[in-house]
């Protein structure tokens, strides 16, 4: 049997510093129904974030507003008990409340931002965010404002990188007017991906990582009836694992950040390192969207 571990999937580097394993993991799952309160088992949840460190992930994707604050509690738990937290980045957001399940509301006053980034950097007991994302463009306030507040930040030296998240290409160049964007965060899978396909080719001229949210289209993908599955049967491997070359195979740019609240989820998603599709179904895979 193949070694399972993140590091399999290659890295990406946003500063010399600052190297990722490129199959990250997402905590959203660590949460309770409609991300909204606990999860069902607080311990399991940290021992899992554990487990992801062990398996090589050394690159985890949060946000207060995941709970809120539930999942970022769990990580920080993990962080303080697990020896080489050090090596362990974090890509944190702000700009986004929540007001009940299923409920999502952005919020992108300049004093809110800078204050989700300080709670932020109390929990986690680090004095800079690795990875700060503006999680929604609040059309309540010009984007200069937002952006803004987070260079403020940067050049405070409580923010390394910036990145927006859920953007069009026109937006995520005005943000590039106000700062250096080194990160995008849009939904993106092999089921759905037409619509930013353009902005994963320029994020990756331009040197930006990708982070593709919902990786597995919230596990429709990895279902055993998913239209992946006879490509998975091929390759030995699961939908799922399918689902995640793809995206590995797209753009050496793209870092995936699967969220489960299982561990045996959690071992597939990152065996599929071990998948190296052929050119020829990356191609047939990537004209599953009509």
């Amino acid at each position: 049997m193949d070694e399972i571990s993140a590091s399999k999937a290659g890295t990406f580097e946003f500063d010399k510093d600052f190297v990722v394993n490129r199959l990250g993991y997402g905590t959203m799952q660590l949460t309770g129904n409609g991300v909204w309160g606990p999860y069902k088992d607080p311990d399991q949840a940290v021992d899992l974030i554990k487990r992801s460190f062990d398996l090589g992930v050394n690159f985890v994707d949060t946000a207060d507003s995941y709970g809120p604050w539930h999942a970022d509690t769990y990580l920080a738990k993990a962080l303080k008990e697990y020896p080489d937290s050090d090596k362990i980045f974090i890509s944190d957001k702000a700009g986004q409340v929540r007001t009940g399940e299923n409920e999502w509301t952005p919020v992108g006053a300049p004093a809110f931002l800078r204050q989700e980034v300080e709670l932020s950097l109390r929990l986690f007991n680090r004095d800079h965010e690795d990875l700060l994302f503006l999680h929604r463009i609040d059309d309540h306030y010009p984007i200069e404002d937002q952006i803004g507040e987070l260079k403020k930040m940067q050049d405070e030296g409580k923010i390394k990188h910036i990145g927006v998240s859920q953007v069009t290409l026109d937006e995520l160049k005005a943000a590039q007017k106000v700062a250096k964007i080194d990160a995008v965060e849009n939904m993106y899978n092999v089921g759905h991906h037409k619509g930013d396909d353009a902005i994963v080719d320029y994020a990756e001229k331009e040197g930006m990582a990708f982070l593709p949210w919902f990786p597995l289209d919230t596990g429709n993908l990895a279902k055993t009836d998913s239209p992946l599955e006879d490509v998975a049967k091929k390759y030995n491997a699961s939908p799922a694992q399918i689902a995640l070359a793809w995206l590995l195979k797209r753009s050496n740019n793209i870092i995936p950040i699967p969220g489960t609240s299982s561990e045996d989820h959690l071992k597939d998603n990152l065996n599929a390192a071990n998948v190296k599709l052929s050119d020829e179904d990356f191609e047939k895979l990537s004209g599953l969207e009509k």
